[in-house]
């Protein structure tokens, strides 16, 4: 369901959030109303499973339309049933309904009768991805590792059951929209000249005159062929035309784009986007529309009048790999892909060596054996031409011709490997799409060739004379001119675009499919130079090698694998090449094999293994957990301070390459999981013990980089990698002090961490890393470990007995953003200790804190917000904040589009207002303050809500600002979010309501606007702060007599009385209060009604 309707819906393209109607948007709600309208029966159990979120859509049911099994209070609706919070699983205020189990939604849709399909599409239209609200933001990467089913139960259960529920859905629904795109024509640019060419032909005078006139409304043809702006291009658009029938008025308008053709609003008047609008059916092409709208046109014209386009025409689509785009492309994108594709197809032919590409059989029919008997053929003609490849002992003589020795080699170890290198994939290659999030890819270059070739220098031409006899060369040449071509400095750019622009990365690429050693390690020493050039790195993701690198990984040969290892790290910048080494198993073998290749199972195990386990799958896994421990004594094979051998040597360099490869690799999300999934923590632990630094520095960077992933974090725990992490933050290399205060950084998210992290004494190291200010990427590691264990107060002790706060006050000025966000955010946590705030001031921190207030990063606006307003709460730094203008810029920031500046700007507003000498003046001194932070009550934001309310909470203690924001509108606004079921959001709201009631007629209109009966349910939270505020509001609120009915009515008299007993004083005094004010009202009531 959510790959489906991010991908394959088709919303309004006007930019509301609505669903087209089109036919396929018309299968697709009815297959999304068939599973929910079954859902309940099928699957009792987990249909009452509660979402995450809520459901929310404007409904057209009203409370008649409901039966018995639900609580009907005049137009409200609830479900008798509730989640843990005491929310019900169903509310209906008209027109707004909130649901939250599919049990509900599938009783709603039961009870809609002829209204299912509106209803269904109103959901969609107001939840357009509804898989993240029923299972969370992480729902799409939720997934079982092997033996993990045995563990699961409950709710977790069930929410995998439903998520597999919901991706069988997913499935028929892109099934249902590959098929209706299958059906469907697919029109080009080239098609529609063509035909509107035919129509123009069939123009003229006389009695058999078809039509009057064709022409474009538009004569600038774009490179791509269309003659719509480019802002309708994006939706598919062509061009436009006016057609002139003989009986038709008016005259025709008509769209073209890659869908089909259809009329439009026409072009008379002000022209606007609104004049193309669609105003009919779509048809296939133009002869068929102007058969329907031209009666004429369609009894003149005849089979014989105009032909049917080529199908060629049509044929301008080529099939694009789901696994690989993630995603359904548009018709104009398909054919954009189209024509880039088949251009770089005619720059590999025009090269020297370049050859016609060999059509193959689909990856999904070659995975499953079935070839035909040409392939057959082709792998006879294969090894025997392989024959030709084996190296004959030095000084011995092939009774063959030079010759013919330079043609076998050439020809057959060259032609005719390439195209079966692009589609090899080995089975069971996962097919992950690429995060959409990662934004390590680098940016596609432009290709740079010379312009004039006077001014290359002498090698550029050295080194393609080279690489030309490297084509023609035989075996012993071959290596020579390898050698030859080390000798150039490969790191030069000029160096590198002569090998690649004279077709030197083919030649290199397809020696690695030969069987001499000596050529694949001279051809992976020269790539492994060139492709630190953007360029040629992609260049030889377009030729295949990364595929051939990863299978060379298999070899027995430690110098050839070390090869393939570092130059996939070298390679793998950038995303499709960090996701091609995962598809062709890259990741497995990099962290497994690689390091164990050389490790083999004894017979007699082997033989044990297979007497007394009959399952494979059991055998692999004992199999697997043999040479792990074998790998654990490889990884620890260094001695410490012993010499180590020469085969030891080569084993910690062939794990030392793995490390470098995985480093690359682990910039991808799924490359992450990829390499869990394959056993790469605990071998990498295993690293980060190694006493080598060329070792540990891949190894911690690997580890940095996953652990962003929490699944990461809670292994570098359980593994006890935060001790070896902190052990190295004392070493004398800065590069590897970087990555592991990057890695204690993102793992000290969690409190576990920050905790070990002070256990093991890495409090101290962090401390005394901040010294190294030149170093930037260092200092921003290490303040950013210091924010993260700053979180946790124990350690804030720690940081104050070693002196931090002043050296992060020091770093306030001259300093990245990258290291201001983290002095920042570690300032703020520090300061959340009251013997900290005067540090900070006697620092002269306050100054530059508020300097700061005035940049636009997001992330430290965030921040320093945070630290200005946690300083405010101390009133001599109050008096420097405001003597700086401090309250006014904080203020401002209220206007940020960022709901997280602005929610943050309002919290720190607080203490502002409550520690200013004169707070109210100061507030009526922003102009326009006041209207400002009334408005942003209509946030869609829950936390700037809550914010914003406890911000008006502190502004309502002066009357004059009351007065003021009730002018504005606050009673009504306030009320209109009394309905959240949010526990933060209902404590603030109801400080506001109870500040704001002690104005004028406020409490009668907080009773007429209906917010007595949800703070009644407010009672019910498990929340005691929320307690306590609600019973101050309603108190205020019970000085009003219809509210004390209301009050009544919903039963508040026996919760408060509960609460009477409480330990917080402030609530026992609310609440007797309020049951008095009530009880007092009766004693009124009775005595006017018995005297």
């Amino acid at each position: 369901m959510g790959v489906a309707l991010s991908r394959a819906v088709q919303w309004d393209s006007s930019g509301a959030d609505k669903l087209e109607n089109t036919p396929l948007n018309k299968a697709m709600l009815s297959e999304i109303l068939l599973f929910t309208e079954e859902f309940g029966a099928r699957h009792p159990q987990e249909a009452k499973l509660v979402f995450r979120e809520p459901l929310q859509w404007k409904t057209s049911l009203e409370a008649s339309d409901f039966k018995t099994e639900y609580d009907i209070s005049g137009e409200s609706v609830m479900s008798q049933e509730s989640d843990k919070e005491g929310r019900p699983l169903l509310h209906l205020t008209p027109p707004d309904i909130t649901v939250y189990t599919f049990q509900h939604l599938s009783n709603l849709l039961q009870l809609t009768e002829d209204k299912k399909m509106k209803e269904v599409q109103a959901c969609l239209d107001a939840n357009r991805d509804p898989l993240k609200k029923i299972l969370g933001s992480n729902s799409a990467t939720v997934h079982l590792d092997e033996g993990e089913e045995d563990e699961l139960s409950g709710e977790k259960e069930l929410e995998m059951k439903l998520l597999n529920n919901l991706k069988e859905l997913d499935t028929k629904l892109l099934n249902i929209a590959v098929g209706q795109i299958t059906r469907e024509g697919r029109l080009s640019p080239a098609a529609v000249d063509g035909e509107v060419d035919q129509l123009k032909s069939l123009c003229g005078t006389g009695e058999s005159l078809v039509l009057k006139s064709v022409r474009y409304t538009s004569d600038y043809v774009f490179s791509n062929g269309c003659r719509s702006p480019p802002w309708r291009q994006m939706d598919g658009e062509i061009c436009s035309l006016i057609i002139e029938t003989c009986d038709t008025e008016p005259t025709l308008f008509i769209t073209c784009s890659t869908t089909g053709v259809f009329l439009h609003e026409g072009l008379i008047g002000d022209v606007d986007e609104n004049s193309y609008k669609t105003k009919s059916d779509v048809y296939q092409d133009l002869v068929t529309l102007l058969k329907n709208k031209s009666p004429h046109f369609a009894k003149t014209i005849s089979e014989q009048a105009i032909q049917e386009v080529p199908s060629e025409k049509f044929q301008h689509m080529e099939t694009v790999d789901e696994q690989e785009t993630g995603q359904t492309l548009r018709s104009y994108d398909r054919r954009e892909k189209n024509v880039h594709e088949k251009a770089k197809q005619q720059l590999v032919q025009e090269k020297p060596g370049g050859r016609m590409k060999k059509f193959e059989p689909s990856l999904k029919w070659k995975n499953l054996g079935l070839t035909s008997s040409y392939d057959k053929v082709e792998v006879k003609k294969a090894g025997r031409s392989g024959e030709g490849k084996n190296i004959l002992p030095h000084g011995t003589k092939s009774p063959a011709s030079d010759s013919k020795k330079r043609a076998n080699f050439s020809e057959t170890s060259l032609q005719g490997c390439r195209s079966s290198q692009k589609i090899k994939t080995p089975g069971g290659a996962d097919d992950f799409i690429e995060s959409s999030s990662e934004g390590e890819e680098d940016e596609e270059q432009p290709d740079r060739r010379a312009e004039t070739t006077t001014d290359l220098p002498n090698e550029y031409w050295q080194i393609q004379k080279l690489v030309k006899y490297l084509k023609g060369a035989n075996q012993t040449a071959t290596v020579i001119v390898l050698c030859s071509l080390r000798d150039f400095n490969l790191v030069q750019e000029t160096c590198q675009l002569a090998i690649r622009d004279v077709g030197g990365l083919e030649v290199l690429i397809n020696l690695l499919d030969t069987e001499e050693i000596r050529c694949k390690i001279g051809s992976l020493k020269i790539l492994k130079e060139v492709c630190c050039n953007s360029q040629i790195r992609r260049a030889i993701v377009d030729l295949g090698g990364l595929q051939t690198m990863v299978s060379i990984l298999d070899s027995s040969d430690k110098e050839l694998k070390c090869l393939a290892a570092e130059t996939i790290a070298n390679v793998a910048k950038f995303r499709r090449a960090r996701r091609m080494v995962r598809q062709h198993g890259g990741i497995k073998r990099l962290s497994f094999p690689l390091l164990l290749g050389d490790i083999v199972i004894p017979v007699e195990i082997q033989q044990t293994l297979d007497s007394t386990c009959r399952d494979a799958n059991f055998r692999h896994i004992w199999s697997g957990l043999f040479i792990f421990t074998a790998a654990v004594e490889l990884l620890n094979c260094v001695p410490d301070g012993a010499s180590v051998g020469a085969e030891r040597e080569r084993d910690m360099e062939v794990a030392r390459c793995g490390a470098l490869a995985l480093w690359s690799c682990s910039k991808s999300t799924r490359n992450k999981e990829a390499i869990r999934r394959a056993g790469g923590i605990p071998l990498l632990a295993r690293l980060l013990r190694s006493p080598q630094k060329n070792m540990l520095i891949p190894a911690v960077g690997t580890l940095q980089e996953c652990a962003s992933e929490r699944s990461y974090r809670i292994a570098i725990q359980t593994e006890g990698m935060i001790k070896d992490l902190v052990k190295n933050l004392s070493s004398d290399n800065q590069e590897l002090q970087m990555h592991c205060a990057s890695a204690i950084f993102k793992c000290a998210e969690d409190k576990q961490t920050r905790d070990l992290v002070r256990q093991y004494n890495g409090l101290k190291p962090l401390v005394m890393l901040l010294n190294e200010a030149e170093n930037k990427q260092l200092l921003a590691a290490t303040t950013g470990a210091i924010w993260k264990c700053s979180i946790s107060m124990e350690n804030v002790a720690k940081f104050q007995e070693y002196k931090a706060l002043e050296t992060l006050v020091g770093l306030l000025k001259d300093q990245p953003e990258e290291v201001l966000v983290n002095v920042v955010g570690a300032l703020g946590e520090c300061a959340q200790i009251p013997e900290n705030l005067a540090t900070i001031r006697k620092c002269g921190g306050i100054q530059p804190l508020v300097n700061l207030l005035i940049g636009t990063n997001q992330a430290l606006l965030v921040n320093v917000t945070r630290a200005v307003g946690a300083c405010a709460t101390h009133p001599e730094n109050m008096t420097i904040i405001d003597g700086l203008d401090g309250v006014r810029l904080l203020w401002s920031l209220l206007k940020n589009p960022n709901p997280e500046v602005q929610a943050s700007a309002a919290w720190a507003i607080c203490p502002c207002i409550e520690n200013a000498k004169d707070a109210g003046e100061m507030v009526r001194s922003f102009v326009g303050g006041l209207e400002l932070i009334v408005k942003l009550l209509k946030s869609p934001n829950k936390d700037v809500l809550a914010s914003v309310c406890a911000a008006i909470a502190k502004i309502a203690k002066d009357v004059e600002n009351l007065a003021v924001i009730t002018d504005h509108g606050v009673v009504p606004m306030l009320a209109s979010l009394t309905n959240t079921v949010d526990d933060k959001l209902r404590r603030y709201l109801a400080e506001a309501i109870a500040r704001c009631c002690t104005w004028g007629s406020n409490c009668v209109s907080f009773g007429d606007a209906g917010v007595v009966a949800p703070l009644v349910r407010y009672l019910r939270s498990k929340d005691p702060l929320v307690h306590q505020s609600t019973a101050r509001a309603l108190f205020e609120l019970s000085k009003d007599p219809r509210n004390c009915i209301t009050m009544h009515e919903h039963g508040v008299v026996k919760p408060l009385v509960d609460m009477i007993g409480s330990t917080d004083e402030v609530l026992q005094e609310a609440a007797a209060s309020c049951v008095a004010n009530i009880r007092h009202l009766a004693l009124v009531y009775d005595k006017a009604r018995y005297g």
